[in-house]
């Protein structure tokens, strides 16, 4: 048997579908021919999208000092209110035994991963990283933006939480000890445990810090920066295709292991108990995947590779009307049917050469912005309080599937 006749006449050659499919050809391929289907945005709706996102930059931003102030020497060079009431308070400080072994670790004068290498691993590496994958794949704009404001989140989130849970648990750390240095002689009571009075460290900070090891900061920080950055990888790579590419994987990951050494070195320099480190592990990762399906949708979905849309609707005045274009009769009914099509919004031809058309266009939200994820309810949460189901659907129903089905019933009632 000729090897042409594998090739039904509907479809391009055998070598070019089996190109589609080599491994890690098209990891950070750019889509062929993604041309724009929406009008460019107007200065007027730039303005909205400005004024819509600015509270979510400023409270980020403002909580974000929390983690920037972490180190006594870029303490002074804040001016966070917050970090300050959460840093500067005593706190609560558990009583400890002195004949607990586990407590009585030296003091490491030298970090293995000081404040200002956290600060680099968790929030300028991945800020450097991000738009550096955004220009190797989908090269949007409003990605940069979404990708730059849930890392911020997901951070001034973890730090908050992880500050506020230091200053309530105040669990003594492996070097208390060392840092309380007690009183010679001294011994636990009868009946009791001792406390800090016992301690005559001069220094406050290093005392008070002593009573700070739950959970690990170093390891929330790193798993929830390294961590939003797996995620984002994980989203262009589209690792969960069911496909079972191991290269994807271990590029995914990768942002992963290198959190896991930051908060292994904590128990390496006598800073934190393993319990701390695994819960602060947990921490990270759990706020900073809230903060990416804040912006981005699920990692299993067929667009994991685009953000959500802007939360802002267009206006009537904004939106340029587009033109559809007739199909051509001479197609056959049979292959019309039979070719693969694009999920609308992709942006990007189907397998077998499908391309986006108008009438796909369309179909899209009157929020939805080129290259974006249409969000799956109302833009604001006036509309969602005051929408009602229909038609025995839910309040849930994505609002895309819901327009396209309203303009297929309007075209059916006119023929």
């Amino acid at each position: 048997m000729a090897y042409y006749q594998l090739d039904e006449p509907h479809l391009p050659p055998l070598s070019q579908r089996i190109r589609e499919f080599i491994p890690m050809r098209t990891l950070f391929a750019r889509p062929p021919n993604a041309e724009p289907k929406r009008p460019p945005i107007t200065p007027a709706r730039r303005r909205k999208l400005l004024l819509s996102y600015a509270p979510d930059w400023i409270l980020t931003i403002v909580l974000a000092y929390v983690i920037a102030a972490r180190s006594p020497s870029l303490a002074d060079l804040t001016t966070s209110a917050l970090f300050f009431l959460l840093d500067k308070i005593d706190g609560f400080k558990r009583e400890f035994s002195l004949e607990d072994t586990s407590l009585r670790h030296p003091y490491a004068e030298h970090e293995r991963v000081p404040n200002l290498a956290l600060i680099f691993i968790c929030f300028v590496a991945p800020v450097v990283l991000l738009p550096i994958i955004n220009l190797l794949t989908v090269r949007s704009w409003w990605d940069l933006h979404n990708s730059w404001l849930g890392l911020v989140l997901g951070l001034s989130l973890t730090g908050a939480v992880t500050q506020f849970t230091k200053v309530t648990v105040g669990r003594p750390r492996p070097d208390v000890i060392s840092r309380c240095q007690p009183i010679p002689g001294s011994v636990d009571p009868t009946y009791g445990l001792s406390t800090f009075n016992i301690c005559t460290q001069t220094d406050e900070a290093i005392l008070r810090d002593g009573f700070r090891s739950f959970p690990s900061g170093h390891s929330s920080l790193s798993f929830a920066g390294l961590g939003f950055l797996s995620f984002y990888l994980a989203g262009k790579l589209h690792l969960f295709d069911k496909r079972g590419h191991a290269g994807k994987a271990w590029l995914a990951l990768l942002p992963f292991s290198g959190a896991a050494l930051v908060a292994i070195s904590r128990t390496m320099d006598y800073r934190h108990h393993w319990h701390d480190v695994l819960v602060g592990s947990i921490l990270g990762s759990v706020l900073s995947f809230f903060a990416y399906r804040q912006y981005y949708p699920g990692l299993s979905t067929e667009l994991s590779h685009r953000p959500y849309s802007p939360r802002i609707k267009r206006e009537e005045d904004d939106i340029l009307p587009v033109h559809s274009h007739s199909r051509d009769d001479s197609v056959s009914t049979e292959l019309a049917f039979r070719t693969p099509s694009a999920p609308p919004g992709t942006g990007r031809p189907a397998r077998y050469g499908y391309r986006e058309t108008a009438e796909d266009t369309a179909y899209y939200p009157p929020d939805h912005l080129e290259s974006t994820v249409p969000r799956p309810n109302p833009g604001s949460l006036e509309e969602i309080w005051e929408e009602e189901p229909r038609d025995g659907r839910d309040s849930n129903t994505p609002t895309l599937i819901t327009e396209m089905e309203r303009r297929r019933r309007q075209e059916m009632a006119q023929q």
